[in-house]
C-alpha cells in the first residue's frame, strides 16, 4: 500500500506541473512529446519535489530549447566536427548507458564561438538520448583534456558543459570523467568545485595510471604501455648472497655483522663466485636468501641489533650474569609502543580517506577505459543517429563515389 500511495502522489505532482505549464502558455505537439512523465519526474527530483519550481524550470528549459533550435539540429551543420571526432557517442556501457566522448582541442575555441560549441554539445547529447534503450535515462561523459595546455581555457569549457547538463538535462548525467587535465587544473577545480552542482559525479583521472596496470592483457596494441611493463623472467636470479649479475660491478653482503661496513663494492666481475657459507650454522644466520632485509637493514642498525640472535653475549660482566646461573639467552623483543602516539597519527585517517577516494574514482573509470581507447569511427557514429539528426549526407564508399563521378562525366 505504501508504494501505491507514493506512486499516486508522484502522479499527482506530475499532473500539477503539466497543468501549470498549460495555464502559462499552450504546449505544441513537440513540447508535449518532450514533457512526458519521466521528464517531468526528473525536473521534480531536481527541485526537491516542488511543483511551482519544477514548472518554472521546465518552462525555462522549453524556451531555451526553442532558442537553440534543437528540433532543427542535423549532422550537416557539424560535418567538420564529425570528421575530426570532436564529440561523439562511443558506445554503451554494461548498463546500456550511452558514453559520450568530448575531444575538443584548445584551438577550437579560437576559431569558433561559444554558441557553436553549445550547439555541438546539445547535438551530441540528443544523439546519445536518442540511442538510449527503454528504461535507460542517463548517459556518461568523458572529457579528454589532453589537447589543452591552458587550465583556465579547459575550465571554462567544462563549466559550460556541466551547466548545460544540470540545468537543461537534469538527472541525465550518471558520471563525468576529466581525463589528463593540465597541471594547474586541480587547483582551479578545488576552488570551483563547491559551487558546481554536478561536482559529486565529476571525477578527475589520469590515463597514465592504467598503462602500467597488470589488470589488462591487451597492452600489446599499445607499444608505449607494453614497453614499460616489467618482465621478471628476463632477469636471472641467484639463490644465495653473492656477487650481482652485472658485469661492471658487484654488490656483496658480508656475514660479519660486527663490522662497520657489512657491504662493499668491487669493480671486478665475480658473478660466478659465492661469498659466505652455504651450510647452516648456529653462529651465523645460515643460507641467507637475497632480500632487502639482509642487504640493507643491518647497515644502519646498532651493534646490539647486528649481533646474531644465537651468539652468546660478550665477555663484559653484567648484573644478570653475576647474580644468576648461566643459561640460554632469550631473544630481544621489540619494545611495545607507548600510549602517547606520534602527532602524525592524528592525520592518518584523513590520508586514508584521500587514498580511498582516489582509488574509488580510479576503479569507477575502469569500465569506461575501453571507450576512451577505442578509435573513432564516423560511420559507426552516424549509424546511431536517428532520422532528424542524421542529416542528408550519407557516408558511401570511395568506389561508389568514383563510379558516380564517372557516369556523370559522360553527360
Amino acid at each position: 500500500m505504501g508504494k501505491r500511495d507514493q506512486k499516486d502522489k508522484d502522479t499527482e505532482k506530475v499532473d500539477a506541473v503539466l497543468d501549470l505549464l498549460k495555464k502559462q502558455a499552450p504546449l505544441t505537439v513537440k513540447q508535449e512529446k518532450f514533457c512526458d512523465y519521466a521528464c517531468v519526474e526528473r525536473f521534480l527530483k531536481a527541485k526537491g519535489d516542488g511543483v511551482k519550481k519544477a514548472a518554472k524550470h521546465l518552462r525555462a528549459c522549453l524556451s531555451w530549447r526553442e532558442s537553440i533550435g534543437t528540433e532543427y539540429l542535423i549532422a550537416d551543420e557539424f560535418s567538420a566536427e564529425l570528421a575530426e571526432g570532436f564529440a561523439y557517442v562511443a558506445g554503451h556501457d554494461d548498463d546500456s548507458r550511452p558514453v559520450v566522448v568530448l575531444r575538443i582541442k584548445q584551438d577550437y575555441q579560437k576559431f569558433h564561438s561559444q554558441k557553436l560549441y553549445i550547439r555541438l554539445l546539445v547535438f551530441t547529447l540528443e544523439v546519445a538520448i536518442g540511442s538510449m534503450p527503454k528504461n535507460i535515462e542517463q548517459f556518461v561523459i568523458l572529457f579528454d583534456a589532453s589537447f589543452f595546455r591552458s587550465a583556465s581555457a579547459f575550465m571554462n569549457l567544462l563549466l559550460a558543459s556541466l551547466k548545460i547538463s544540470s540545468e537543461y538535462y537534469p538527472g541525465r548525467l550518471h558520471k563525468a570523467f576529466v581525463i589528463d587535465p593540465p597541471s594547474l587544473f586541480s587547483y582551479l577545480w578545488k576552488g570551483v568545485r563547491p559551487f558546481v552542482e554536478l561536482s559529486p559525479v565529476t571525477m578527475v583521472v589520469s590515463s597514465l595510471d592504467y598503462e602500467d596496470s597488470l589488470e589488462y592483457d591487451d597492452f600489446s596494441a599499445f607499444p608505449r604501455a607494453s614497453s614499460l611493463r616489467f618482465d621478471p623472467a628476463s632477469i636471472p636470479s641467484t639463490g644465495k648472497i653473492g656477487a650481482s649479475s652485472s658485469t661492471r660491478f658487484s654488490f656483496t653482503v658480508s656475514h660479519n655483522f660486527d663490522s662497520l661496513k657489512p657491504w662493499y663494492l668491487s669493480l671486478t666481475d665475480t658473478s660466478a663466485s659465492k661469498v659466505g657459507p652455504t651450510s647452516p650454522s648456529r653462529s651465523l644466520m645460515g643460507p641467507a636468501l637475497i632480500s632487502p632485509l639482509n642487504a640493507r637493514s643491518f647497515s644502519f642498525a646498532s651493534p646490539a641489533t647486528r649481533t646474531p640472535r644465537c651468539s652468546t653475549p660478550g665477555p663484559g660482566p653484567t648484573k644478570k650474569n653475576q647474580t644468576s646461573t648461566p643459561g640460554p639467552t632469550s631473544n630481544p623483543r621489540t619494545p611495545r609502543p607507548s600510549f602517547l602516539q606520534s602527532p602524525a597519527m592524528f592525520f592518518r585517517k584523513e590520508k586514508d580517506y584521500h587514498v580511498s577516494k582516489t582509488e574509488k574514482s580510479r576503479e569507477s573509470f575502469v569500465p569506461f577505459l575501453r571507450f576512451y581507447r577505442r578509435p573513432y569511427d564516423e560511420i559507426v557514429y552516424r549509424s546511431k543517429m536517428k532520422p532528424p539528426l542524421g542529416g542528408l549526407i550519407s557516408i558511401v564508399s570511395p568506389q561508389i563515389k568514383r563510379r558516380h563521378m564517372s557516369q556523370s562525366q559522360r553527360f
